[in-house]
């Protein structure tokens, strides 16, 4: 009992939770909350929390998965943002705050800014390079092109065509180019190109609008899709100054669909001219070759070779006599020299041959057997064998005394 006699009302914890839930939902049933994301967390739900903070204050802030969902960019750490939501306790902890149903960035655009990260992160991945990119074919034969058959783009690029050059084939793979499942159906259409590849070049086109008409050229499925094309593909997306992902990511931007077609398709006027005159300059560098060729013939037949060729042949003949000669005086000359060398050094030979010294009167003695030199008596024993060697002749003689 309380003072005023009546019975005082406590409440639980989770009551009173309950009951300032109940208040606050009741009083900001929904509201627009401006403020600088922190502590951005992506739970394995798909939920989403983070707090919005200013200079003075922070409130928690909570974003499921059905409503992040719709999200067309990626909320990130100091993001400036405007969110839509109400306010609600979480009861465990007894702490409010906002459940964000809707949320868009503050001084830009939604879309612009998912444009900006999707930009971002795939010039990262490589998928912009120039490296990748490959030439356009000068003249194809067939051209596809990926659009909407209804459209304005397909009315201009077919009247281009036939007006440029109404040999070139066309097929047309029909796909909605703005709205839900575009994105799909344009990815679809360009795989499938690449699957039967029946085409020699790819436009992938559709005429101008707004950023949100044109946002099926700005997603991610179509832009790998690009990307992974073996045939080249020409971007034609709005107007010239509209960018989007797939001219980024295309072999070639075009700033419009009849620039396009003019692109890849040359005039068939200007083609027959050009053959035309390179018809005309092949015929009049083939007279100014055989005129050339005529002249030389005509001076070969007049020269001094082919009027006297016998006279050739004598003039070689004197030549060969005249080499003849020098030869075989260079022969002699040679021989000489190499006679009076000899001649020298037989002489010289002559004069150091131990020949020449037994002539004189000595004699050579020599052991038997083995023809060894004697040079001292003392090397001899009494009954030894030797040879003696005179200027004409030798003979044998038996040791009978050494002295």
């Amino acid at each position: 009992m309380n003072n005023t006699g009546k019975e005082k009302h406590i409440y639980t914890v989770s009551e009173l939770t309950k009951y300032i839930r109940a208040i606050l939902e009741d009083s900001f049933p929904s509201l627009w909350v401006e403020g600088e994301i922190s502590n951005h967390t992506l739970h394995s739900s798909g939920h989403m929390y983070f707090s919005l903070k200013d200079a003075g204050s922070v409130v928690q802030c909570a974003m499921f998965q059905r409503a992040n969902a719709k999200l067309k960019f990626k909320p990130k750490d100091g993001m400036k943002v405007i969110c839509f939501g109400k306010i609600s306790v979480y009861e465990p902890r007894g702490s409010y705050q906002f459940i964000i149903e809707e949320v868009e960035p503050k001084g830009i655009g939604a879309l612009q800014l998912q444009f900006q990260q999707l930009k971002e992160r795939l010039h990262k991945e490589g998928l912009f390079d120039q490296s990748h990119k490959v030439p356009i074919p000068h003249l194809p034969t067939k051209i596809g092109i990926v659009t909407s058959p209804t459209g304005a783009a397909i009315r201009d690029i077919l009247n281009i065509a036939r007006r440029r050059f109404s040999n070139v084939g066309i097929i047309i793979n029909p796909v909605r180019v703005q709205g839900e499942g575009s994105k799909d159906e344009i990815a679809v259409a360009i795989r499938q190109f690449n699957k039967l590849k029946n085409i020699d070049v790819m436009i992938v086109t559709r005429g101008g609008g707004s950023l949100e008409d044109l946002w099926a050229f700005n997603e991610e499925v179509v832009a790998r899709a690009i990307y992974d094309s073996e045939i080249p593909v020409i971007s034609a997306v709005g107007h010239e100054i509209d960018f989007t992902i797939a001219d980024f990511v295309a072999d070639l931007r075009a700033p419009t669909p009849s620039a396009a077609a003019e692109l890849v398709i040359p005039k068939k006027e200007d083609l027959k001219n050009l053959i035309d005159t390179g018809t005309a300059r092949l015929k009049n560098a083939l007279a100014n070759k055989l005129e050339m060729l005529a002249q030389r013939l005509m001076s070969l037949r007049e020269s001094y070779v082919l009027r006297q060729p016998l006279n050739i042949v004598i003039q070689y003949e004197q030549m060969i006599d005249d080499l003849r000669k020098d030869m075989a005086i260079r022969i002699d000359h040679f021989l000489k020299m190499r006679s009076e060398s000899f001649n020298h050094l037989a002489e010289k030979l002559e004069v150091l041959s131990p020949l020449a010294i037994l002539s004189r009167g000595y004699s050579i003695t020599t052991r038997l057997p083995g023809g060894g030199i004697i040079k001292d008596s003392k090397s001899l024993k009494k009954g030894d064998l030797v040879e003696t060697k005179l200027g004409q002749g030798k003979f044998t003689s038996k040791v009978e005394e050494i002295t």
